[in-house]
């Protein structure tokens, strides 16, 4: 009796599949640090089905009232010198428990020294 040759299946190539993988990780590590991070004593209000809208230099109202910038202290002037933005938007990023009336008197003074544009910052809520 003759003997067939075994076939022989060809391994799948793993080094591809872990180029991929860590790619992948240093893109997710590159893209998590580009945007500054929120302060921490920030809780932000929860919307749903609204359009995000990016981070950026936003003025955080502290539950207190309090201005914050990039974890400075500041007020409506110091914060649209400091973020002399071309397209004229002011982001704001209010606490969840801050008054809604402190929020609506900054988002006016905001307009009134130059803002064109005044967006709301929020946390989407998990559906």
């Amino acid at each position: 009796m003759i003997r067939r040759p075994s076939i022989r299946k060809e391994r799948e190539p793993t080094i591809a599949l872990i180029n991929i993988v860590f790619l992948m990780l240093i893109f997710f590590m590159v893209v998590g640090t580009l945007s500054s991070p929120i302060n921490p004593d920030v809780t932000l209000v929860k919307t749903q089905d609204l359009e995000g809208a990016e981070l950026g230099n936003a003025l955080v109202i502290m539950e207190d009232g309090r201005l914050m910038h990039l974890g400075q202290p500041t007020d409506v002037i110091g914060f649209l010198a400091a973020t002399q933005s071309a397209t004229g938007t002011a982001r704001i990023m209010p606490d969840q428990n801050t008054p809604a009336l402190r929020m609506i008197t900054i988002a006016r003074q905001l307009r009134t020294a130059g803002a064109k544009r005044v967006v709301i910052l929020s946390e989407k809520a998990q559906q």
